[in-house]
């Protein structure tokens, strides 16, 4: 049972980033759809996942995560660094705000 709850939980997650960063994309005028979206969002957790294998927590983690995250989010979407860091800025803007809400509302 512990597992299925597990599943489920990454699953709505997944889905719920991929809604996020499908919005904050479509903000900054990508034209790729849900399905890349959805796709960044599983490669995200991949990469902020080996990095903690590897270093750990803490604020060289971070960075070196928010660093592969871009360089993935550039290469899925064919963009510089630059607008790569203005969608991160905005997916990390929205999951704040989604995670304020939620906690608010319990």
């Amino acid at each position: 049972m512990v597992i299925l709850t597990g599943l489920i939980s990454f699953l709505l997650s997944l889905i719920i980033s991929g809604i996020i960063i499908f919005i904050s994309t479509k903000l900054m005028g990508e034209d790729e759809g849900f399905g890349t979206a959805i796709f960044a969002a599983f490669i995200g957790a991949l990469l902020f996942g080996v990095v903690a294998i590897f270093l750990g927590t803490g604020w060289i983690a971070g960075l070196v995560g928010f660093i592969v995250w871009l360089i993935a989010i550039g290469s899925l979407y064919q963009i510089g660094w630059l607008k790569s860091f203005l969608i991160s800025m905005i997916i990390w803007f929205f999951t704040i705000l989604l995670g304020l809400i939620m906690s608010i509302l319990g």
